[in-house]
């Protein structure tokens, strides 16, 4: 396998990868509610929180799964030839994510599709806690261009 990010043509159904870690914190959850303006009290009340069945703040199912795209996008794999997000399939929220569980992802691609300047393609998500208890799933599919995109100065993905 080459450099990443990978072009379209080196996708393969089967190909998997598996991103780095990143841990969740209380701020994320309060600065992710201020910026969805989802002020629930699952997210913000720890009083109220205590009567439910998680106990304490969980996180944002919006939230986790946006952890998943960054993850997606600091282990390479398409940083820089994905050019635009088709959708998402069943996407399904699992476990509740807590401040301090740290995350991580395995991602496999099932599916490609050639388009003109590149193609479609489908992968399948896991989303994992420090516990090795998957919270999320869900299936993706992205439009990833042909070419490489040409290394420029601080290029985190390709440096030159």
């Amino acid at each position: 396998m080459s450099e990443y990010p990978l072009p379209f043509s080196e996708f393969r159904p089967g190909l998997e990868f598996t991103t780095p870690e990143r841990r969740v914190t209380a701020e994320d959850i309060r600065a992710f509610a201020s910026l969805s303006e989802d002020h629930n009290p699952l997210h913000e009340d720890p009083d109220f929180v205590r009567m439910t069945r998680f106990g304490t703040i969980i996180a944002h199912g919006a939230l986790t799964f946006s952890i998943l795209t960054g993850l997606w996008d600091r282990a390479g794999f398409m940083s820089g030839t994905v050019e635009a997000f088709a959708g998402v399939d069943e996407l399904r929220f699992l476990r509740p994510v807590r401040a301090g569980d740290r995350l991580r992802a395995r991602v496999r691609v099932t599916q490609t599709e050639p388009r003109s300047h590149g193609g479609l393609v489908t992968f399948e998500n896991e989303l994992l806690n420090d516990r090795d208890e998957v919270v999320l799933t869900c299936r993706a599919v992205a439009l990833i261009r042909a070419e490489r995109p040409p290394k420029t100065t601080g290029d985190r993905a390709n440096p030159p």
